[in-house]
């Protein structure tokens, strides 16, 4: 079974405000071809979808293993990976202690309203219409759950790893939003490109330590063939994608700010796994603490319940997503999740920067989609197949405007 997932659909994480304990329970699944016994198949989550709740009082901490636990290939984390990807999980965990993690985000996240607030015409010139935006700068083109272009946040795309995937122009031109080359701000921000590299190969080398306990749990119920688990598949990847967004004050945004969902959608990751900062919250430049207490990731549950989960500052978050729930015919998990925006007054001028890397498969990668399918029915036959590059332009479509 391949363990494969498409970036996408987005991001995001919560605010740190300090570590806790545990929460639920989990288990994970078998390879093609398994079927699943009904006790853990469970109803299809909503994907994009829009949910009218209340403020919840319910805070959660993640899951958390510290960097030592990770790095020790004897260390058996079956029972953390199951709570914090199983069925009954949030679908995150976070790991702690990282060397050099804590200096790296605070560089990168530090550039964000700077790059936002460049020049329109120096933007223009970081824009790449015909990956649909999915390299360089991207503001206003992305669809949000209402089906409006989101207008709240801005992106900066780029793949950490390499910046020329590929010369073969019949890939390039086939798969634009994984093949093409890296833009970068040289003159206008230089020291942008070093700093989001950095990061990113950090946020991956972590991430595939992690996949490494993940294929340990899952070959416990499942035939795992040599190069199919979801270490393998993301190591011999080309198709990493690094997102620094840029999150507008309160005040640049038109839609009703107290939404929950008020500065990022309601949404399901399609990658293999999402890496994610903690957010960074800035008012003239200057880092600041979260005015709001309400403001942050809140994620919907396997029980429907809407819950805020909350994980350090220094540590790194790792969100399962949806191919990989498919694939594992539901035993690692995606969660629907949104980010609200701070409110009240001391909430004015107030914006957010963050980082998520989505690690993810090559773009010939074939995926082997189970009988049933839960998720994006409309786009995927059961019993069928597609590569990778194949799945991620029928979400583009969805998602974004048609090809350029």
């Amino acid at each position: 079974m391949l363990f494969v997932d498409l970036y996408l659909g987005v991001d995001d994480v919560g605010e740190g405000r300090g570590r806790g304990e545990r929460r639920e329970e989990r288990v994970m699944g078998r390879g093609r071809g398994h079927i699943p016994s009904p006790s853990l198949r469970r109803p299809p989550l909503p994907i994009m979808s829009s949910f009218s709740v209340q403020v919840p009082s319910l805070t959660l901490p993640t899951v958390s293993i510290s960097y030592t636990q990770l790095r020790d290939k004897n260390a058996d984390l079956s029972a953390k990976i199951e709570e914090g990807f199983g069925p009954n999980g949030l679908g995150i965990l976070s790991i702690s202690e990282v060397p050099g993690y804590s200096l790296w985000r605070q560089n990168l996240l530090h550039l964000g309203p700077r790059l936002a607030n460049l020049p329109e015409d120096v933007k223009r010139e970081l824009e790449d219409p015909n990956s649909r935006y999915n390299f360089g700068w991207s503001h206003g083109k992305e669809k949000l759950e209402s089906g409006k272009l989101d207008l709240l946040k801005g992106s900066f795309y780029a793949n950490p790893i390499l910046d020329v995937p590929t010369t073969e122009q019949s890939l390039i031109e086939r798969y634009p939003s994984y093949c093409a080359s890296n833009i970068w701000p040289h003159k206008a921000l230089p020291e942008l490109e070093t700093v989001f590299k950095t990061l990113g190969k950090l946020i991956l080398d972590v991430g595939l330590l992690l996949a490494y306990h993940c294929d340990r749990y899952a070959s416990r119920e499942m035939v795992m063939l040599e190069g199919e688990g979801l270490e393998q598949t993301l190591v011999h990847s080309r198709c990493h994608k690094g997102r620094l967004l840029y999150y507008y004050p309160a005040q640049h945004s038109s839609p009703a700010h107290d939404s929950m969902s008020s500065w990022c959608g309601w949404h399901t990751d399609h990658c293999s796994l999402t890496g994610l900062t903690c957010g960074m919250f800035t008012r003239d430049a200057v880092e600041i603490l979260c005015p709001d207490s309400a403001a942050g990731l809140y994620i919907k549950t396997r029980t429907g319940d809407i819950v805020k989960v909350e994980y350090g500052v220094d540590e790194i978050a790792y969100q399962i997503s949806e191919t990989t729930e498919i694939l594992s015919s539901g035993r690692l998990c995606a969660t629907p999740h949104c980010v609200r925006a701070p409110r009240g007054d001391a909430a004015s001028g107030v914006d957010r920067t963050t980082f998520a890397l989505f690690m993810q498969p090559d773009w010939d990668q074939k995926l082997y989609f189970p009988g049933e399918v839960h998720i994006h029915r409309e786009l995927i036959q059961s019993n069928g197949s597609l590569t990778f590059g194949e799945y991620t332009e029928k979400l583009l479509d969805k998602y974004y405007h048609n090809k350029m």
